[in-house]
């Protein structure tokens, strides 16, 4: 079982967009944790692709 959400914090799943528009296999996705209440709209962050081995932006996709 998971756990229950406490207060606006709320678990995203981010997903790299260079990854996804090269078309090559496999994804890069990380989960990280925002604040419902502060951060309405969508989240964007650079973050490590090992598969493409630099650092990419990825998108909050949930």
């Amino acid at each position: 079982m998971g756990k229950k959400a406490k207060g606006n914090r709320v678990q995203v799943i981010m997903e790299c967009t260079e990854h996804k528009n090269s078309g090559m296999p496999g994804t890069s996705r990380y989960i990280t944790t925002k604040n419902r209440k502060n951060t309405t709209e969508r989240l964007e962050l650079k973050k490590y692709n090992p598969i493409l081995k630099k650092v990419t932006v990825h998108k909050e996709i949930k």
